[in-house]
């Protein structure tokens, strides 16, 4: 190990470090970052914690040993099939344990996993798969004929390896045949050709010695920038296992007694570091669910299972309203469980986190992150004083900063308590550093320069977050900089006005997007999912009567649409691109 972050060259001067801001006093300013790859991270942590848990899935246990152990043999069988330093593998499968042992395997050998989604359609998978230049893939069974089948010709995939979510399950064989039979446990058909993933896991455990650095990529993980076009971030080994590590400093309560619920996918690169690499490097155990389960369900099997006071969950904002609107939550087991939980993947509004502690009696906290910095950039205090509005501090050996976001070099300054900020001297784009920072975009040397620069002899990731810090080095975040809407040449952020839309009491949910207007420049358009009970009993035009009483001119919706339910992906992020790209006068506007 060494310093990545030297004590001696931090500025203990920044305004984060200090009483007022709530810096805890258990983590540290300045870390050692372990220097080993994501291969060595999982021994390493398999020789602490031999017989503790590791993982929890479809009711069965794996211990650290079983995990180690069943790593080191589909790396040996992986490389006994071909696969080599270098290669790239995707992995087309929901959170399982067969998941975390082809990401494990993959870095032993120095494989580059990349991670796709399982609700993709074919023509997304392919561009995936070609953008990557992956020619291995490890597919569910069910997943095969629907997502692969109509697209592999046109791939570079030269092995396909194949599994069944019940695989590596307590189910005895005899379950297993008849839970396939009858359609309890789903499976498909895959080519004669493929591997099997069991029998590649019966390979004695007896890896390669692959050379190996910790700046070799890990994983591509896709992403769509601050563009929105699909693009594939570089991971090394350091990114990954330097994100955990700051993860497990700052939530210096988490151990190895501990649970992660393991509801977001982990091909997403949040999951992929707060839920299994956190996990891993603290010797705790992860709870995976295939796929996002009711919320009575969630509830009872935390109830059963999570240790009381050592349950994480980090999820996305949809998540915890979803626990906050239970019928009878107050009434759980589910707050003496939780020690933490986080919301990222999306902007907190403040009156769900508000509802959220209110009904379970459980802390929820802000974090912040982007697919370029591993993710995880920032966080609220868990257990200490912390600023409700704001995302926190900037991990151990993360520094920020506000800058123009039209000339970069040029720092914005703090804005003072109780002050309104201002454009021109508070407001910016978020810049970042630390080693959690990307390589960059593959094969993409015009978009990494755009998005990695140097200043003061360190790389500076451009986020595309505006907002401001205030004189504590804490940020508040504004809205995107590509979703800024600007009318009559007034900035007006989303996300401020979704909060001043959502405090009608009609409204359940809101989602804001700019229309261009040939008079303002843009207008305000807003997508309003309505209570049950004011359904059909009123108007846009009241809503609208009401917001005017509420917020200034030219941030009041010109545009309102009712639907029945706001567009979100997998993790719960809100599609607001997709409802806005969709509406009938920004398409004839960009046709």
């Amino acid at each position: 190990m060494r310093d990545w972050t030297d004590a001696a060259c931090v500025d203990l001067s920044k305004p984060w470090f200090s009483e007022e801001a709530g810096w805890p006093d258990e983590v540290p300013k300045a870390i050692e970052m372990p220097l080993m790859t994501l291969g060595e991270m999982l021994h390493e942590s398999a020789r602490r914690n031999p017989d503790n848990r590791a993982i929890w899935f479809l009711d069965t246990f794996i211990s650290y040993r079983q995990l180690d152990d069943m790593v080191d043999r589909m790396a040996t069988g992986l490389h006994g099939i071909g696969l080599r330093k270098g290669d790239v593998v995707a992995l087309l499968l929901p959170n399982s344990t067969q998941y975390v042992v082809s990401y494990f395997a993959c870095a032993r050998l120095g494989c580059i996993v990349t991670g796709v989604n399982p609700t993709h359609k074919p023509a997304e998978v392919l561009h995936q798969l070609c953008l990557t230049g992956a020619g291995t893939l490890i597919v569910l069974d069910n997943l095969y004929d629907p997502l692969v089948a109509p697209i592999i010709a046109k791939t570079g995939i030269e092995r396909v390896i194949h599994t069944n979510i019940a695989d590596l399950t307590d189910l005895s064989p005899f379950k297993r045949f008849f839970g396939k039979l009858l359609g309890k446990i789903p499976t498909g058909r895959v080519p004669s050709s493929s591997h099997s993933f069991v029998r590649l896991l019966r390979s004695l455990p007896t890896p390669p010695d692959v050379a190996l650095d910790v700046h070799d990529p890990a994983v591509y993980m896709m992403t769509g920038g601050t563009t929105g076009v699909p693009k594939a971030a570089v991971m090394s080994h350091f990114n990954c296992v330097g994100n955990a590590w700051q993860c497990r400093k700052w939530l210096y309560k988490f151990d190895s007694l501990s649970v992660d619920i393991g509801v977001l996918p982990l091909f997403h690169a949040f999951a992929m570091t707060t839920i299994m690499n956190t996990s891993l490097i603290t010797g705790a155990w992860m709870m995976l669910f295939p796929r996002p389960p009711k919320t009575d369900e969630l509830i009872a099997r935390i109830e059963a299972l999570g240790p009381e006071g050592r349950t994480m969950y980090p999820g996305a904002e949809i998540l915890f309203k979803r626990l906050a609107e239970m019928p009878g939550i107050e009434k759980s087991k589910i707050a003496k469980k939780f020690s933490l939980c986080v919301s990222g993947a999306g902007p907190l509004h403040r009156p769900i986190q508000e509802a959220f502690e209110a009904r379970t009696g459980a802390r929820l906290v802000e974090g912040y992150g982007l697919t370029e910095a591993g993710p995880v950039v920032s966080a609220g205090p868990f257990w200490g004083r912390r600023k409700i509005g704001t995302i926190g501090l900037p991990l151990p050996g993360t520094d920020w900063k506000i800058m123009d976001a039209e000339a970069f070099g040029q720092e914005k300054e703090p804005c003072p308590e109780g002050q309104a900020p201002d454009l021109a001297r508070h407001i910016g784009e978020l810049v970042v550093s630390g080693p959690q920072v990307m390589i960059g975009y593959l094969n993409d040397p015009d978009e990494t320069a755009n998005h990695i620069r140097q200043y003061q002899g360190k790389d500076w990731l451009l986020t595309g977050d505006i907002g401001y810090m205030d004189l504590q080095g804490r940020v508040v975040l504004m809205d995107r900089k590509k979703e800024l809407i600007k009318v009559e040449g007034h900035s007006v952020f989303p996300k401020e006005v979704e909060e001043l839309v959502g405090a009608h009491p009609a409204v359940l949910d809101a989602v804001v997007a700019g229309i261009p207007d040939r008079e303002t420049g843009e207008r305000v358009k807003t997508w309003l999912v309505l209570r049950p009970e004011y359904k059909g009993k009123i108007t846009n035009v009241e809503l609208i009567a009401w917001w005017r009483n509420n917020m200034a001119y030219y941030k009041v919706p010109f545009y309102v649409d009712f639907i029945d339910e706001l567009p979100k992906n997998l993790i719960g992020k809100v599609q607001r691109r997709q409802l806005q790209e969709n509406d009938p006068i920004y398409r004839a506007y960009h046709s």
